[in-house]
């Protein structure tokens, strides 16, 4: 939590600091404080744009040198269009090494897609060159393929081939499917536990799987691995600490990606992902950080981070970041079934309230200039609504949108971190939703490690009022260890709040099925995940029929 006294003036939209503008920006904060920076996250100031394709003077390595399996971080897919996919992976025969082994050359990978699991019929192949500046990481926007159906992909470099990875296209724009089914997860300090949730996952029949932020953590991972407690390998030293530079993010998600779970969870189903805080550090709130830190000192921090992120995700080309910036929100299409509109509720945000401790709201919260989303993001999502013809209108995004009163007292205070903090955005995001006339809004959030389902309403102070949406909160992957089915405030959070239907305090993720006529969600969750293979099941299920807001039990 950022001490109180120590937040700034809130922010009304993206920092904008680039390459070039991070280096005068570090000469103001004096020649003594930017020399304690590391080499690593100094060196990253002339290298923060992400360099065209080609540029690279690299050597090229032969393929037929790679002498150990060098898809460890295995293989991923998202972002699904109609007639597009991308595909990820990433060259690393020595992932927990700097470079991971391959440090200063370049390597061709070909990959190939085809309708059938055994590569019998292949309908789109290539040869992409995974280079040292992008950390052997592999981005490839496969176009031209049919709508609506699944597709198997791989790669190869050398003698070597990646695992199978299952990936589909979504139904062409203006068809009306019959179904959609997804999954929704956050969350997974990899300290805390095993990504038992992901293996699960993996066998579930979803069409896609949305990561509503920490895929990964800040914080320090000793040798045992944390409530992993290995007894029978020690991990390297270079995790036993927290993430800052470039070199440290990139070693996190190695350690992240390497995970035989979340391989699972990434080879057999698309992912849409977007981040929240601890991708790049706990509680920032867009130039700011947690310890009020000069923001010229963070952007350089803030640039490693989303640099290292784009590197190791399936995202296209165009979201690469410059600097400190990354164009991460984004609108993806089912149909006309379903709208998703995803959000980044951390670069644009102004910053926290009453130095961002748990407060009852007040005039700094809900101040009307304050804003999570930023002008331009909240623009592009309203005009977003008002264009949709979409039977559902889904909003995926970071932390929790709808009231949540942390006791019953007259005053209670409430989290100044999530959209209680920031009830005048809220208010407008609500507002445009109901000018454009969106009937079915399903809001899905992470963050806060415990599953829930709100109603949305009008007046969150007044249960009568009318309810304009539903909130699935899907709980953690693993962060906060094993969690229980009833927290101590397990009791206070449902008296205090009257729209929240459903809570429950353990690890899993939320699957959900819409139809054009209704809205199905089902809370998966696991007793445990401090010992890994523990089963799932089911704890509730909840229905929201189309035209008509509201979650009823089932």
């Amino acid at each position: 939590m950022r001490p109180i006294g120590r937040h700034r003036t809130p922010l009304s939209g993206p920092a904008t600091l680039h390459g070039p503008q991070l280096h005068a920006a570090a000469g103001h904060f004096g020649r003594r404080r930017f020399l304690t920076l590391t080499a690593a996250a100094a060196a990253l100031a002339f290298a923060t744009q992400v360099p065209a394709r080609g540029a690279a003077a690299a050597r090229r390595l032969d393929p037929a040198r790679i002498a150990e399996d060098p898809f460890t971080l295995g293989v991923a897919s998202g972002d699904p269009l109609p007639d597009s996919v991308v595909l990820w992976t990433r060259i690393a025969p020595a992932p927990y090494e700097p470079g991971g082994g391959l440090a200063g050359q370049s390597v061709a990978v070909e990959w190939e897609v085809a309708q059938d699991e055994r590569f019998g019929t292949v309908v789109r192949s290539g040869t992409a060159l995974a280079q040292p500046e992008y950390h052997h990481t592999v981005h490839v926007d496969v176009t031209g393929l049919d709508a609506g159906r699944p597709y198997y992909y791989r790669f190869r470099t050398g003698a070597w081939i990646s695992e199978t990875g299952r990936t589909r296209t979504a139904p062409a724009l203006g068809t009306a499917p019959g179904a959609l089914s997804f999954a929704a997860v956050s969350c997974q300090a990899y300290h805390d536990g095993y990504f038992t949730a992901h293996r699960h996952l993996a066998q579930e029949d979803v069409d896609v799987v949305f990561h509503l932020g920490d895929y990964l953590y800040e914080y320090a991972v000793n040798s045992a691995g944390g409530a992993r407690g290995y007894a029978d390998r020690v991990l390297p030293a270079v995790f036993d600490r927290e993430t800052v530079t470039l070199e440290d993010y990139r070693l996190r998600y190695a350690l992240y990606k390497s995970d035989p779970d979340l391989r699972a969870a990434h080879a057999a189903h698309p992912f849409v992902v977007a981040w929240d805080d601890h991708e790049t550090e706990n509680n920032y709130a867009g130039a700011v950080d947690e310890h009020g830190s000069p923001p010229a000192e963070f952007l350089l921090r803030r640039a490693a981070a989303y640099r290292a992120y784009w590197e190791h995700q399936p995202l296209r080309a165009g979201r690469a970041p410059i600097g400190p910036d990354m164009p991460l929100y984004r609108r993806l299409h089912w149909g006309s079934l379903a709208q998703f509109d995803v959000l980044d509720t951390r670069q644009y945000r102004s910053d926290q309230a009453y130095g961002d401790v748990q407060h009852t709201p007040g005039p700094e919260s809900d101040d009307p200039a304050r804003t999570m989303t930023g002008a331009a993001q909240e623009r592009w999502l309203l005009d977003g609504w008002q264009a949709s013809d979409a039977v559902w209108n889904v909003m995926p995004q970071q932390v929790c949108f709808s009231q949540r009163r942390l006791s019953t007292d007259a005053q209670a205070k409430m989290s100044m971190d999530a959209w209680d903090g920031y009830r005048a955005s809220r208010g407008r995001i609500l507002a445009g939703a109901q000018a454009a006339g969106v009937r079915n809004l399903v809001v899905l959030t992470g963050d806060v490690h415990v599953g829930y389902a709100f109603d949305i309403k009008a007046d969150f102070d007044d249960p009568a009022s009318r309810t304009l949406g539903t909130e699935i909160v899907a709980t953690s992957i693993a962060s906060g260890k094993d969690g229980t089915e009833r927290p101590a405030n397990w009791q206070t959070y449902l008296t205090a709040n009257p729209h929240l239907r459903f809570y429950d305090g353990r690890r899993g993720y939320v699957r959900v099925e819409l139809t054009p006529e209704s809205a199905r969600a089902d809370f998966r969750t696991l007793a445990a995940v401090t010992t890994p293979g523990c089963p799932i099941s089911t704890a509730a299920s909840f229905v929201t029929e189309a035209g008509d807001p509201g979650l009823v039990p089932v």
